[in-house]
């Protein structure tokens, strides 16, 4: 079995002796190092050739971040970023991921060790969804509220409805990719749904981010709040949202049951209800994750009437979810990231006659 090399940096030598327990605890993964601070770990990702580092957010002598804009740029490599489970917190761990971070997990704010030995399965598995990524390019700049992307201008077509909802799922290296499906949509874009594995305190930061830089509202979801078009609802870390009907309306529907497929929020939950009360109304659409959340749901959402669509393995972080609803015979299409949204819209103006099916 190949092992995954993981070098660990974080100016916490408690933090480094704990992550090196949880990774060399694996059967399929091992520390070859570990570095204080950036500047030594520059040294050390030269020689040891490391598959994945794990990578603390402030730390002396430079930060993490800016860090990690040098790293994708002169060396790109596979990075985890550590994060304190604070509102600065989520802000850096967001930047991180446009910059090229794969994904994140979080400090337990009190006993360190014992918290992190408790997310022992979660580091494990994201170290092994980073070891296969494809490297993202950074994104280093920003966009201003209602500004269109060079590639996909927002399309100002007649598509104001209550009825047509488009449901989007995502997972590892997922913020990037909703990001560039929401972008491109217009204002009178109809309700929007996303199910986005990330852990609470991080959901509201990552609305609030979207919401500058799309001409439609993005915002966190509130429990029994009316679906509008215009507006995007993402499900908050440590929920299930859900689709249900109040007489006429489409209403979101929060809850804490346990987890789906080990995620909560889960793709499953949202697609199951999107395929129980919007069917044929619904476009569903799922992005780069690992794992299979996702995949049967949207298989339901066809089955319902719904049109479907995966993102193409090319342009995934990590082509797990869409490999596995591809599989299934759940796509009627399957599209480059860079085209989704086109596509997505394309398919609103003729809502109606399915096509022919991948």
């Amino acid at each position: 079995m190949k092992q995954i090399k993981v070098l660990c940096v974080d100016d916490s030598a408690l933090i480094r002796n704990v992550m090196t327990e949880i990774i060399n605890s694996q059967p399929d993964m091992t520390v070859v190092g570990t570095a204080a601070d950036p500047l030594l770990a520059r040294d050390l990702i030269k020689s040891l050739n490391p598959d994945v580092v794990t990578l603390d957010v402030e730390m002396p002598r430079m930060d993490g971040l800016e860090f990690l804009e040098k790293l994708m740029r002169l060396r790109p490599t596979p990075v985890l970023m550590v994060s304190s489970l604070t509102e600065r917190g989520s802000e850096i761990a967001l930047r991180a991921l446009e910059l090229g971070a794969i994904d994140f997990v979080t400090k337990p704010k009190l006993g360190v060790r014992d918290g992190l030995i408790n997310y022992t399965e979660l580091i494990a598995t994201k170290i092994r969804a980073a070891s296969m990524a494809k490297l993202p390019a950074p994104r280093l700049g920003a966009l201003a509220k209602g500004a269109s992307v060079a590639t996909e201008a927002p399309i100002g077509s007649p598509l104001l409805s209550t009825e047509k909802l488009i449901i989007i799922g995502a997972s590892t290296g997922g913020t990037e990719a909703i990001k560039e499906v929401l972008q491109p949509l217009p204002a009178d874009s109809p309700g929007v749904l996303i199910a986005q594995h990330m852990p609470g305190g991080f959901t509201k930061s990552f609305a609030q981010r979207l919401d500058g830089l799309c001409s439609i509202t993005v915002k966190e979801a509130i429990d029994g709040e009316r679906v509008l078009p215009g507006y995007a609802y993402l499900a908050p870390g440590g929920f299930h949202m859900s689709l249900s009907r109040s007489g006429a309306n489409y209403v979101v529907r929060l809850d804490q049951e346990p987890p789906v497929n080990r995620h909560r929020p889960s793709i499953d939950v949202l697609f199951d209800s999107a395929a129980r009360h919007a069917g044929k109304n619904a476009i569903g659409v799922l992005l780069t994750g690992m794992g299979k959340d996702g995949a049967e749901g949207l298989l339901r959402m066809r089955q319902a009437g719904a049109y479907t669509l995966a993102q193409d393995e090319a342009s995934c972080v990590v082509f797990g979810m869409p490999r596995e609803a591809i599989a299934l015979g759940a796509a009627d299409e399957i599209s480059p990231l860079g085209e989704m949204s086109r596509r997505v819209l394309a398919r609103l103006r003729t809502f109606g006659a399915r096509t022919n099916r991948v």
